[in-house]
């Protein structure tokens, strides 16, 4: 039991396909409903797609465990919890925000000096901040709660999948063995995605490898609830020490989470006893250290959980499997220093569920999943990447990498060059997609140029909605379809024709006119007459000067999976 939280308890209710004759089918089954698995579903069923989910346990997570939303992340959770017509609703983005501790700024130090800084939204006019802390557990209720009110969810709790079976034909889905308290039962499924995190006991019954490195070393979680605030609201911040002065290990971390709870990591070494170092009579005199040392001496408080992890960096060498789709951990894990693990499984949902959709509704070919699998293993090489790199900096192994970790410090906090190379995990930010076989590449024809980051494979970049307009923020007004966004303040005739032609496809774009001046303009390089399309996962699928109709139509058609046509590809 934790002190700041009352775990909920999920009825199980007997499965409907216990006694019945032959085998049930179903469009899509979710299986695992932690915060990765409830986000596909829940996007699975604002797409159309009737979801059943499948979750061992009837709870939330046990302990804080993930805790670094990040600015796209909660972009992500905004169009998910929204309305089906509502631009300006909050979505559970602004509910993550609420409930949980907004930060920008982290600061580093080694001992007691501070030799580094960093502001994760140096740029005003977004509406989402750089982080948000909040406790897993919060994030699942919340999901949980979403997922409830959607009628095309089926959420099991208590039933466990012993067995996959995908059959040799892909047409014929995916055959799964399900226990429950009241017996066994067998489903088919046309789509399976597989959520059940990095122990996937569904990636080790299909023998499918996760390859990549473990790290030999320890760090222990310490979560504590305080008897009073330590810093004013305004002064939250993400505190990181190298050859920290209240405590002999290598590194810690001291942040705050929801209900002044503050976590605190501390590195404790390979040849530890992982047992032994989370009992309280083990965490307490450290956390009283790392308190005292910062001038905390005196502020009482309790110990609320425990936990000691290693890093590892690995992934699945595919994340499609025919009809099996393997998303979150299930699929890749990253040392949490740098807040990659959970936002990056959301972002796998965000990419998937919309070719699903797609692709099972007969809008678009098969071919469009296999681009799941590469841009989102592009996602994970990224971050396994930095992760590693973050990692070999906080926990050299080598007299040679210490000796340059050393120098790295030392030099800090007088040159810029220093500051540079300091690593304490470099925290998330989206990938940019720059080769993404769906992105139509820009036009090379003089004066078609493009400057700045939203080029195809960008995600899209937050702006104010003027206020003339209804105000609000731009990705609200983006929505979750292929869309056009045309920056003028009032389109021509030929546009106007254009549009509603291509509104009127099997796949429909829907066209969003933007002010041509202000900060979305200038985050586009936008200016009259240009034009953006838009993927459904709110991505830069292709960008133009002028609007050209058949350019638009074989941009949609090389974003739905289909083979690049000439019409497609950048004119001379």
């Amino acid at each position: 039991m934790l002190k700041t939280y009352t775990y909920p308890r999920y009825a199980y209710r007997r499965p409907p396909e216990l006694g019945q004759p032959g085998v049930r089918r179903v469009p899509l089954v979710v299986i695992g409903a932690g915060p990765v698995g409830l986000a596909a579903a829940i996007d699975g069923a604002r797409r159309g797609l009737p979801v059943l989910v499948l979750d061992e346990d009837h709870t939330v997570s046990i302990g804080s465990r993930g805790v670094c939303y990040a600015k796209r992340a909660l972009e992500i959770f905004d169009r998910l919890g929204r309305g089906p017509a509502a631009a300006n609703e909050s979505g559970l983005g602004q509910r993550i925000i609420d409930k949980g501790v907004t930060w920008n700024v982290g600061r580093t130090f080694h001992g007691e000096r501070e030799v580094f800084s960093f502001d994760l939204l140096p740029e005003r006019g977004h509406r989402r901040p750089g982080m948000v802390n909040l406790q897993q557990y919060w994030l699942e209720q919340y999901l949980v709660e979403c997922a409830q009110q959607h009628e095309a969810i089926d959420l099991r709790w208590m039933s466990k999948v012993v067995q996959v079976s995908p059959a040799a034909d892909p047409a014929e889905g995916v055959t799964l063995q399900v226990e429950t308290a009241d017996g066994a039962y067998t489903l088919q499924c046309d789509w399976l995605v597989v959520a059940d995190g990095a122990r996937s006991g569904i990636r080790r019954q299909l023998g499918l490898d996760i390859e990549g490195k473990v790290f030999q070393d320890r760090f222990l979680i310490a979560d504590i609830v305080l008897e009073r605030e330590l810093f004013p609201a305004d002064r939250t911040e993400r505190r990181f020490w190298f050859e920290p002065t209240f405590f002999g290990g290598e590194s810690a971390l001291m942040h705050r989470e929801a209900d002044n709870v503050w976590r605190i990591d501390f590195q404790l070494g390979w040849d530890v006893d992982p047992e032994e170092e989370k009992k309280p009579e083990r965490v307490i005199p450290r956390v009283r250290a790392a308190l005292d040392g910062q001038g905390f001496q005196g502020v009482g408080f309790e110990l609320e959980w425990a936990s000691v992890y290693a890093f590892q960096c690995r992934r699945m060498k595919n994340f499609r499997h025919g009809r099996v789709l393997f998303v979150g951990d299930a699929a890749h894990q990253v040392s949490p220093f740098g807040a990659r693990g959970a936002n990056s499984g959301v972002q796998d949902t965000d990419n998937l569920m919309w070719k699903l959709a797609l692709v099972a509704q007969g809008h678009a070919p098969e071919a469009l999943l296999d681009s799941y699998d590469s841009e989102r293993i592009e996602a994970a090489d990224e971050n396994i990447m930095n992760s590693t790199r973050a990692t070999d900096f906080m926990t050299p192994k080598t007299k040679a990498s210490r000796t340059f970790r050393q120098a790295v410090l030392s030099l800090a906090d007088e040159f810029p060059c220093g500051r540079a190379l300091v690593n304490s995990g470099r925290l998330s930010v989206p990938t940019l997609h720059r080769g993404s076989p769906l992105s139509t590449p820009d036009s090379t024809k003089e004066g078609e140029a493009f400057a700045g980051w939203m080029l195809p494979g960008a995600p899209a970049d937050d702006a104010p909605w003027p206020a003339a307009q209804g105000g609000g923020w731009l990705l609200d007004h983006l929505g979750e379809g292929f869309v056009l966004m045309l920056f003028r303040d009032a389109p021509t005739e030929a546009e106007r024709a254009a549009l509603s032609r291509l509104a009127a496809g099997p796949v429909p774009v829907r066209a969003l006119f933007v002010a041509p001046e202000g900060a979305a303009a200038e985050r586009y390089d936008a200016r009259p007459g240009t034009c953006y399309l838009m993927r459904p996962d709110q991505i830069v699928a292709a960008r133009w000067r002028a609007l050209d109709e058949a350019a638009v139509r074989a941009a949609l058609h090389r974003a739905l999976g289909h083979p690049a046509t000439p019409s497609a590809q950048a004119r001379p």
